[in-house]
């Protein structure tokens, strides 16, 4: 698991939810949806905690949290491609 700063402010879980999206291995995608998680919960705690109104970045990070969860059942429903079903 990646190390996540103390504090989140700026782009950082914009970033480690992206590398999740994005990655192409297996094997490493369910440790990039964790991080990325993760980050979105301290920002979430994060911005509770601070005044002013960040309607946009939470509903940004909702956005984020639901396309994880569905990234990651749909990893769970997708045989792969490498396993016998897919062989000729």
């Amino acid at each position: 698991m990646q190390a996540i700063p103390q504090t989140l402010s700026g782009p950082y879980w914009r970033d480690l939810y992206a590398a999740a999206f994005l990655e192409h291995d297996p094997a490493r995608l369910r440790e990039r949806i964790a991080d990325a998680e993760l980050a979105l919960i301290l920002r979430e705690h994060e911005l509770f905690r601070v005044s002013g109104d960040h309607i946009e970045e939470k509903s940004a990070i909702e956005d984020a949290m639901y396309t994880l969860h569905a990234l990651r059942n749909a990893r769970r429903e997708v045989p792969e491609f490498d396993s016998p079903a897919f062989a000729a």
